[in-house]
């Protein structure tokens, strides 16, 4: 490992731009974005839909970065940051694996530099005030039946869903239903994600929607005077933290909204300081391209100015079978019929990137044990059926050697791509208008349903003006549709739009469709249990 000042120079940045956390991580100073305009290229990885047998988005963005590094580009990385509920659930970390990763790994999938800590910090803190308001001037004002804000913890822990707050007499508070979100859930982690000055953090704090009063008025963060203590403590956070790859690439990582329930994407400020330090960027989206990608251009890129130069589709032999109906315990035997069965997954992600008018690349990731028959089936797919470009890559294994391929076909790609992208639905359409096209183009619904409460939300959304927001729709990843059980490429589904939250600092509306959770649970044998101190190495963590 390279100490963080010489990754620092890789990058142009001077000692008194970054500020060290130890020897092999450091934040960047914002001043760095007012000297250094931006010039690179912005290549955005993502997936078909996340299977059980793993696609490996992270570990192919960390290898391509490598592989373009030894092509002598100058590359850096903008990616997201691990939190705790799936390193210690079900998921594992999120580092990249093999010889693609960034490191230090332990301390990026734990504590890091203190980013999430921040997040949570600043939101319970508004959680705080708001129930001290009502402790001290009662429930005169503020309608306890109409109070959205929840608490928030880095932690997967289904108990903390629904609770009762403050039992125990006079001097305990106001008793009243509340709740827990995970804090890749807070809407302070995607203003974090969206934010580009301190001034621009501190006004976006502040139209949080905590409330309404019993005349129906909103209650603000502003309105609590609490945006300036929230402000301090992510004043830190809001910088970008520099790390590197196994190979000394230079990687940004800031932000962690998950895709699934928030946003998905790594900060605004850390992909733009990427773009002005080098000639490549190369960033993910959470989850398939249904939920972080389409989230990345419609809501990130739209709001940031940002555009991408190409996309990459990740895909697997493994996924695809699993897309064709094969359980993972039969994953690792041959099975060409399987292969072609999940092909229309892979075809609709494909398609749902030309809507965007961006030019698709499919990148096919080796594991250990494809079959050669398997491989080849899906080259042909892509480069007969689809005419994308199709590469095989094997950065878990060989690092930026096994990137090479897609490396070159993506800076080849890159270069004849002059066109903007196409937004999938304009902002100022009305809000049922834009969760359609979304559930209609990108997950291929024939139907929205909306509950009684969706419909109350959309009335209050129209009187409160914010009709104009873009939507962040939370779905399970785990299918194209609202139903996690519905495997391949669904039709002739109806999507089901639950209630929508207003989160007005971030800039945009929730819809939340069929049963998507905002604070996960842990599975029946946690990552946690596997997870140790041996002296003064952590072992086990995946």
């Amino acid at each position: 490992m390279k100490t963080i000042r010489e990754i620092a120079k890789k990058l142009g940045l001077t000692e008194g731009e970054i500020i060290p956390y130890g020897s092999d991580k450091a934040k960047v100073r914002l001043e760095v974005l007012e000297k250094h305009p931006a010039r690179g290229k912005l290549i955005l990885v993502s997936a078909i839909t996340p299977t059980p047998a793993g696609e490996g988005k992270t570990t192919t963005t960390i290898g391509l970065g490598q592989a373009m590094a030894r092509l002598n580009k100058s590359v850096c990385l903008a990616l997201r940051e691990p939190s705790l509920g799936p390193c210690l659930g079900m998921k594992g970390g999120a580092t990249g694996g093999g010889l693609s990763q960034v490191i230090p790994r332990e301390e990026i999938n734990l504590h890091f530099t203190g980013d999430f800590h921040a997040v949570t910090s600043a939101h319970n803190l508004l959680s705080a005030m708001l129930d001290n308001k009502i402790y001290h001037e009662g429930l005169s004002d503020i309608d306890p039946r109409r109070i959205l804000w929840r608490r928030v913890m880095d932690m997967n822990d289904r108990a903390l869903r629904n609770i009762v707050i403050g039992l125990g007499g006079v001097m305990q508070g106001v008793p009243r239903e509340s709740g827990f979100d995970i804090t890749a859930a807070s809407e302070i982690m995607a203003i974090l994600c969206l934010a580009e000055t301190y001034e621009d953090l501190k006004c976006r704090l502040g139209n949080i929607l905590l409330a309404f009063t019993y005349k129906g008025e909103p209650v603000t963060a502003k309105s609590l005077n609490a945006s300036g203590a929230m402000a301090a403590l992510l004043k830190d956070a809001l910088l970008p933290n520099l790390v590197q790859t196994t190979e000394g690439v230079p990687a940004l990582i800031h932000g962690g909204p998950f895709a699934n329930i928030a946003h998905g994407c790594n900060s605004v400020l850390a992909t733009k300081m990427a773009l002005a330090l080098s000639d490549w960027t190369i960033t993910e989206a959470g989850f398939g391209f249904d939920l972080g990608a389409e989230k990345f251009f419609d809501i990130k890129c739209k709001g940031a100015g940002l555009d991408t130069s190409a996309v990459v589709l990740v895909a697997t032999c493994r996924a695809l079978k699993s897309h064709g109906g094969v359980d993972k315990a039969d994953l690792n035997k041959l099975n060409l019929e399987a292969v072609q069965k999940g092909l229309p997954n892979l075809d609709r992600h494909v398609e749902n990137i030309k809507q965007f008018c961006e030019p698709p690349i499919v990148c096919l990731n080796r594991f250990e044990g494809d079959f050669s028959e398997e491989i080849e089936e899906v080259r042909k797919h892509c480069e007969n059926i689809l005419q994308v470009p199709f590469a095989v890559s094997n950065v878990f294994e060989e690092g930026g050697v096994g990137g090479m391929d897609l490396a070159e076909k993506v800076i080849l790609h890159s270069e004849k791509n002059i066109q903007p992208f196409c937004p999938l639905y304009d902002w100022n359409e009305d809000v049922k208008t834009k969760i359609w096209k979304v559930a209609n183009k990108m997950y291929g619904a024939d139907k929205i349903k909306y509950t009684p409460k969706a419909e109350r939300d959309l009335r209050s959304i129209e009187k409160l003006g914010y009709q104009n927001l873009p939507v962040c729709i939370a779905k399970t990843p785990a299918s194209l549709s609202d139903n996690p059980k519905l495997r391949g490429r669904p039709e002739n589904f109806t999507v089901t739009v639950r209630e929508i939250l207003i989160a007005a600092g971030a800039g945009f509306l929730i819809p939340l469709t069929g049963d998507i959770l905002r604070m996960p649970g842990l599975p029946k044998v946690p990552q946690a249990e596997l997870i140790d101190l041996r002296g003064k190495d952590i072992t086990g963590l995946r």
